[in-house]
């Protein structure tokens, strides 16, 4: 009996098979690259809205705490660098007396890529040379991107965020004006001989820069708490 002999592949089916598995392997890896790249978008979007959160948070919580010294303006930007005044809480929530000289801007640094934003902070100051001397220390650091250690070592500054640019302006009465500008920034308080010198409300535009998580405008605006003319903000 005469049994036929098994037939096996030939190099034509071979060849057509290695080529079928190859781009099922090619269609595979870029299924998974897809994935992996989205999920790395999405985490960076995600560390950067909270990173964006965490500094309009403690933007806020500074010009909610800022107080009127009568030694120096409560609230004072030059264009380049906002400096206040503010309550000083001690660590675990204990109101302290005493007051922390706070300062904002943009800052160009060499070993980054771009500007940030960044914040500065004193240490507790209770005197009235402890004060001018702090507040001197806010403008310098913002001049030169280091504080003064040599002044006091609890001084401390933080960068958080790259940004091209940021503006700010003021509202006063019925109108928002430019910080640098007398129009539509009188002082209500000063018109009538008070010494509120608080605006009753701040907007803040910071302009994100491209390459992160987030890039775009960003607007803020904080409202004072209280209108009521004194010491505090708040």
């Amino acid at each position: 009996m005469h049994r036929p002999r098994p037939r096996g592949f030939t190099l034509i089916e071979l060849l057509v098979a290695l080529a079928i598995m190859s781009m099922l392997a090619l269609l595979s890896w870029r299924s998974i690259d897809g994935m992996n790249r989205a999920q790395t978008l999405t985490r960076e979007r995600a560390d950067g809205l909270l990173r964006l959160q965490a500094a309009l948070g403690q933007w806020n919580a500074d010009l909610d705490a800022v107080v009127d010294t009568d030694e120096l303006n409560p609230l004072e930007f030059d264009g380049k660098v906002l400096r206040m005044t503010r309550r000083d809480a001690a660590e675990g929530g204990v109101e302290s007396d005493g007051v922390r000289i706070v300062a904002w801007t943009r800052m160009q640094r060499g070993d980054m890529a771009g500007a940030q934003w960044a914040r500065w902070q004193s240490a507790p100051v209770r005197r009235r040379d402890e004060l001018a001397q702090a507040w001197q220390r806010a403008y310098e650091w913002a001049e030169t991107g280091s504080s003064v250690q040599a002044a006091d070592s609890r001084d401390s500054a933080v960068t958080l965020g790259a940004i091209d640019q940021w503006q700010l302006f003021y509202h006063r009465g019925e109108t928002w004006g430019n910080p640098l500008s007398s129009v539509g920034n009188e002082s209500p308080g000063s018109a009538a001989g008070g010494n509120d010198t608080l605006p009753n409300a701040v907007r803040l535009v910071l302009t994100l820069s491209a390459g992160q998580g987030l890039a775009g405008a960003v607007t803020s605006d904080w409202i004072r708490p209280t209108l009521v003319t004194g010491r505090s903000a708040s």
